[in-house]
């Protein structure tokens, strides 16, 4: 009997997809010794926006969530997503950082890293699959999945090995968008599975609806693992739930390991956190809901409620339209590519600001320069020569990996924050997220001087 193994998203990426991650770890702490016996291959609980958030919004420390969350799972493998040089942010970082981060994830409970680079641009991840290997850890390769004039099968199966030969323990087909069709999934699948040995695993979102059918079809040519959300949890700009297809693919045949009434104990937990969410407001029905329009602009649902924000912002939600119908042609004049984190928080910038200014390219966002510059890595098609020479003039584009033009940081900024870095996490914290991590050491002595003072007046 085949085997599919079933990670769980509910604590990242079905809480950053729904509500901005913005879910404390109070809201699960509760569930976690029973999420760890429901037979999950592993749970899905840091990295991509939960770093950020835990700072910025939630006032928690992430590594201690981290750690926290470790001392109540002793048995699922932990996973996180792992943006290659770029880290968590949102630019690339020095290597001696990434490396600094690697291991101190290990150090702090991590198991499995997927990695990705939102070009495919495998430079620019190699360091941290590195660091992955020699930490003992599971390294995971993502291949960011995209349609496009250059993204053929054969370019998918090149990747795919290319990863192999990095020494990845397993490979992602990463489908951010919800766009990959049941017949694309077959078909990548099985070219990957021919051209590799490592296990195939496939990340999909529920935004345009395929992603039940997808991920069946993606099974069937041999997937070994997919992501799933819990049900209350699911769908929408989510992953597709948990239990509807472990009930479907149990009544296949397939084996998952999962323990039904587990998943019902869990499900139980998620559904009046989900209630006070939709109450507070946090939870847009939009997100909710099924939009078909991504198969025709490739537009993520983050990616979405971001030109929204912005357009509202500027009192031009009524331009939309425009914006979307500007965004595959933003992306085509870049070389095609992926809407993935930061690229596609960048097309969308370019794509609002060519609308709104009337004139395309009359303003250009500070970081498409630093993309035409080669800063993010090797587009993956033909960027519009006409905009390179627009936008840099006699600028010569560098074609080395980026990370090899920065100074090694970590030492350095350590000294710097001397009194203020408590240990080594709080100094990568602070490097990721300068101003967002100031202002968090400077609530958290305040809130550790409140709570002492109080048990004072208390004795």
């Amino acid at each position: 009997m085949n085997k599919v193994r079933i990670s769980e998203t509910v604590l990242r990426d079905a809480n950053q997809s729904l509500i901005a991650t913005r879910m404390p770890f109070s809201d699960f702490e509760g569930i976690l010794e029973t999420m760890d016996k429901a037979g999950y291959h592993s749970l899905e609980c840091w990295g991509g926006a939960t770093f950020d958030s835990c700072l910025r919004y939630l006032s928690e420390d992430p590594w201690e969530r981290l750690r926290k969350i470790k001392d109540k799972v002793k048995n699922t493998p932990l996973q996180m997503l792992l943006r290659g040089q770029n880290i968590l942010g949102y630019r690339h970082y020095p290597d001696d950082v990434v490396r600094m981060f690697v291991a101190r994830s290990v150090d702090n409970g991590m198991d499995i890293f997927r990695i990705f680079d939102a070009l495919n641009d495998f430079r620019n991840i190699r360091v941290a699959v590195d660091e992955v290997l020699k930490r003992n850890a599971h390294a995971q390769g993502a291949i960011c999945y995209t349609t496009s004039p250059v993204h053929t099968l054969d370019n998918y199966a090149k990747l795919a090995k290319e990863l192999e030969e990095m020494g990845v323990h397993s490979i992602c087909i990463k489908d951010m968008a919800g766009i990959c069709g049941p017949q694309e999934a077959y078909d990548i699948v099985k070219a990957l599975k021919e051209t590799v040995k490592v296990p195939v695993y496939f990340h999909t979102h529920g935004t345009t609806g395929l992603g039940p059918i997808t991920y069946f079809k993606a099974i069937e040519a041999g997937c070994d693992g997919i992501d799933c959300a819990i049900s209350s949890f699911s769908n929408g700009t989510s992953q597709p739930p948990t239990e509807t297809m472990n009930y479907a693919l149990k009544q296949a045949g397939y084996e998952t390991g999962l323990d039904d009434s587990i998943l019902k104990q869990i499900n139980d937990h998620f559904k009046p956190i989900k209630e006070k969410y939709v109450k507070l407001g946090q939870m847009d029905p939009f997100v909710m809901g099924v939009e078909t329009d991504a198969l025709v602009y490739q537009v993520p649902g983050g990616m979405l409620s971001n030109l929204i924000a912005q357009l509202k912002a500027q009192n031009a939600l009524d331009r939309l339209d425009e914006v979307l119908e500007e965004t595959p042609r933003v992306r085509e004049d870049l070389g095609y590519p992926p809407l993935v984190t930061p690229m596609s928080q960048m097309v969308g910038v370019q794509a609002v600001l060519n609308v709104l200014a009337g004139e395309r390219y009359k303003s250009v966002a500070k970081e498409v320069k630093a993309y035409l510059r080669g800063e993010y890595g090797k587009a993956p098609g033909k960027i519009k020569p006409e905009l390179i020479e627009q936008i840099l003039g006699d600028e010569e584009p560098i074609t080395t990996r980026f990370a090899d033009t920065l100074e090694p940081q970590f030492e350095k900024t350590k000294e710097e924050l001397k009194g203020v870095a408590r240990s080594d996490e709080d100094v990568l914290s602070y490097i990721a997220f300068p101003q967002i991590a100031e202002k968090f050491f400077k609530e958290r002595e305040e809130r550790e001087y409140i709570t002492v003072s109080y048990s004072i007046v208390k004795k």
